[in-house]
């Protein structure tokens, strides 16, 4: 990624699940995410449990874009009344500062809040993602994570107020 490469954001296509599957079969992005699917290589269940968050109206999925490639995705959805967010970025650009700027401008436009994310303890990456975007910590929770098949400790974080 260059200086001038810019990052977009765009509402995520039924088209984008293709690329957006082939990110999430990565043993070590499985690992970090930790809380996957039981088989998160299952493509048919992946285009299926999209396809149709893509017509549920609180849900907010974004495409990141790259120079003309996907390369990640975003999404606020609601949990138990919460609203939370998730995102899931290529394994080739990580460590690139995309996963922050990405959440940074999506959170211009879900403006819900206050907004959770939750992240495995160990997950260092995503927790400066958070951070750098202006969540903080405010507890700890524990289950079970599918990607390593026992229970583990995750970190919750809150944003309240609008950027």
């Amino acid at each position: 990624m260059n200086s001038e490469s810019e990052i977009i954001l765009r509402p995520t296509t039924v088209q984008d699940l293709e690329t957006l599957f082939t990110f999430q079969v990565d043993t070590e992005a499985i690992h970090q995410a930790a809380f996957t699917p039981k088989d998160p290589t299952d493509k048919s269940a992946y285009i299926a449990k999209y396809s149709k968050l893509l017509q549920d109206p609180t849900v907010n999925n974004q495409t990141i874009l790259l120079e003309n490639k996907i390369i990640g995705s975003l999404a606020k959805f609601v949990m138990s009344g919460d609203n939370e967010i998730t995102y899931w970025i290529d394994k080739n650009y990580w460590g690139k500062g995309i996963a922050t700027k990405a959440l940074k401008k999506f959170l211009r436009i879900e403006k819900n809040r206050p907004i959770f994310g939750r992240v495995a303890f160990d997950n260092i990456g995503s927790q400066r993602v958070l951070e750098k975007c202006g969540f903080i910590k405010i507890g700890t929770d524990k289950g079970f994570a599918n990607a390593r098949q026992e229970e583990i400790e995750e970190y919750i974080y809150s944003l309240s107020e609008r950027e």
